[in-house]
């Protein structure tokens, strides 16, 4: 007797019993019906006179339509203003760098009117204009820190700190005031300038743009040592608002240094002290990345430096000081036609004393016939 899933007749021969036919293995559950795009018209459907046997389902119901496409047109601009912020926004994207003012230099050799006097080993500053003159970095001291126009305190102090940083590596350090190492002062300059700075040390020159030593107070070391290392400083800075986004701070300083000749130790007859003084009237500009990245901006450097000589080889790579008992060389002719030396490259008289002072001399000394 045939079960009741069988068909009336029984199995047909050939094929396995119980239904189990190639047609089993697929299963037509409830998702699948619901998924199908075309569904059969019931019973009540066909009676009620449609000429059709199937109809179509659509994906999305009719109603909820409007919904979806209002939400995949916000994706979409949510989408595309985000690109556009990231673009705009992107951290690694290659702004062009704010354009900075080259350094211009003037540099004045000082003549003095004579030999260069020397001074007392033991009291190097004494009855000297830079006597009372403090020591090393305690010569810079700083103003101060007050809001300026639209810079906060905070900046305006990061902004002076800077500034005495750098004279302090470009005229108080040994080494880099002797012809050594450099980086400190490279390091603080604004990067916009870095190049101008590589080409005054690799290649100077007398052109207002140039010169090592408008950067820094330089010294040949296979001329001149420093007999003291605790350099002599007065002056003052000042720090201003120039424009929207800029502060200029103005550092106006002497500097004071006790040289002697390199060679001193194999000739007794060179080891007299004498004394070398520099002004250097410097401008400084800071925008808002330089205070942010600590660096600074070199704009101006107004050098006077002497006792030297007004000589045909002006001192673009070192200072070259005239030192004790040297006299100076007579003042070159200045060419006005020549158009290739800036008209700064002068050279002017040193005030008398300002080379110092010779040395007392003991009262046993000024007896002795």
């Amino acid at each position: 007797m045939a079960g009741p899933g069988d068909p009336p007749e029984g199995t047909p021969e050939g094929v396995p019993a119980g239904g189990e036919d190639e047609y089993r293995s697929v299963v037509f559950d409830e998702s699948f019906v619901r998924a199908a795009r075309i569904q059969e018209y019931s019973a009540r459907e066909r009676l009620d006179g449609t000429s059709r046997a199937v109809r179509v389902r659509r994906v999305w119901p009719v109603s909820s339509a409007p919904r979806q496409a209002l939400l995949l047109v916000v994706l979409i601009a949510i989408a595309f203003g985000t690109a556009i912020y990231l673009g705009i926004r992107h951290p690694y994207s290659n702004s062009a760098p704010a354009a900075v003012e080259p350094l211009r230099i003037t540099l004045i050799p000082l003549v003095p009117p004579g030999p260069v006097p020397s001074v007392s080993g033991t009291s190097l500053y004494e009855n000297q204009p830079a006597g009372h003159y403090r020591a090393g970095a305690e010569g810079l001291p700083l103003p101060t820190a007050r809001r300026v126009g639209d810079f906060t305190e905070s900046q305006v102090m990061q902004a002076l700190s800077t500034a005495k940083e750098y004279l302090v590596a470009s005229s108080l350090d040994p080494g880099s005031v002797t012809g050594g190492d450099v980086r400190t002062v490279r390091n603080l300059i604004d990067p916009g300038q870095v190049d101008q700075f590589d080409r005054s040390l690799s290649a100077p020159a007398d052109d207002g743009l140039h010169e090592a030593t408008g950067w820094l107070v330089r010294f040949d070391p296979v001329r001149v040592r420093l007999a003291d290392p605790k350099v002599r400083v007065s002056g003052t800075i000042t720090v201003s608002q120039v424009s929207d986004d800029r502060l200029e701070v103005v550092a106006d300083h002497t500097f004071v240094y006790a040289v002697q000749s390199a060679g001193a130790g194999a000739d007794p007859a060179q080891g007299a002290t004498s004394l070398f003084t520099v002004r250097r009237d410097m401008r400084f500009r800071f925008d808002r990345d330089d205070l942010r990245d600590h660096h600074i901006e070199v704009t101006q450097a107004d050098v006077a430096a002497g006792p030297m000589s007004c000589s045909a080889t002006a001192p673009a790579a070192y200072l070259r000081p005239l030192l004790a008992g040297q006299s100076p060389l007579g003042p070159t002719a200045a060419d006005p036609n020549d158009r290739g030396r800036p008209p700064a490259a002068v050279c002017a008289a040193l005030a008398d004393g300002s080379a110092g002072r010779p040395a007392a001399r003991s009262t046993a000394s000024a007896a002795a016939p």
